[in-house]
């Protein structure tokens, strides 16, 4: 289950890759726009500010999420069976597909599907060998739940450009220097993971085991992301693809 609260703590920063991302579409005058795991939607409203005469739609796989869209064409969905229409110019995909098995596939599919002149952009985290999900994967193998993550989801920007070689591809990297403050009682690296990286194990535990769990990598993350200055800096690289059909 995604909360949209927790999801929204650090809403700035998670906003900034999609800013970033969408920048490169050149799309002048589209036709269908669709944002893949759009969640509650706000930056797929920024989609339609930019083209206001296209149809903007956004996907989401969590009806939690989806419950806060608001107004506007928004769905649930499963991205790994949704097929582009003949007018799709636009489609989306800001960290979403890091979470779906096989999605290289999915990315080769929809770029033969796309009409000419098409637009796909995608973002994913490429943070997965950082020290923060390398003392998940160990706190979580302490407990058990080792199984519910996967070690590396995503590829390099030059594998996604070399799959997706039909088309013209941009495709880069950005490590994004986050200056969280340290202003709770939990640490913020923490509490940025429980918006994201955290769910599958926040599922598999009881709330017992959770807390511990919680403590445990609470201790571990302030160690390798210490405070200074009333703040942590916590490195965040992300993988950008943006090809032109």
């Amino acid at each position: 289950m995604w909360d949209p609260a927790v999801y929204r703590r650090f809403g700035n920063e998670r906003s900034r890759p999609f800013i970033d991302l969408t920048a490169r579409i050149g799309a002048t005058a589209p036709r269908a726009v669709v944002d893949l795991g759009c969640g509650s939607g706000e930056l797929t409203r920024t989609l339609g500010e930019r083209w206001p005469a296209a149809r903007v739609t956004g996907i989401d796989s969590s009806p939690e999420m989806i419950a806060k869209a608001g107004d506007g064409d928004f769905r649930v969905g499963d991205l790994t069976g949704w097929q582009p229409g003949p007018d799709t110019d636009v489609v989306v995909t800001n960290a979403a597909l890091q979470w779906v098995p096989g999605h290289q596939d999915l990315l080769v599919r929809w770029v033969a599907a796309l009409p000419s002149g098409a637009w796909l952009a995608m973002q994913v985290p490429g943070n997965f060998d950082a020290p923060s999900h390398r003392l998940l994967r160990a706190v979580a193998g302490d407990f058990g739940v080792g199984h519910v993550l996967r070690e590396s989801p995503v590829d390099d920007p030059a594998d996604y450009a070399e799959l997706l070689a039909a088309a013209r591809v941009d495709a880069w990297e950005t490590t994004y220097l986050h200056l969280l403050p340290a202003d709770g009682p939990d640490h913020p690296v923490l509490r940025w993971m429980e918006g994201t990286a955290l769910r599958p194990v926040r599922a598999a535990l009881d709330d017992d085991a959770w807390a511990r769990f919680r403590a445990e990598l609470g201790g571990r993350l302030a160690g390798a992301y210490p405070a200074g200055h009333g703040r942590v800096a916590f490195p965040f690289r992300r993988i950008f693809v943006v090809a032109a059909i």
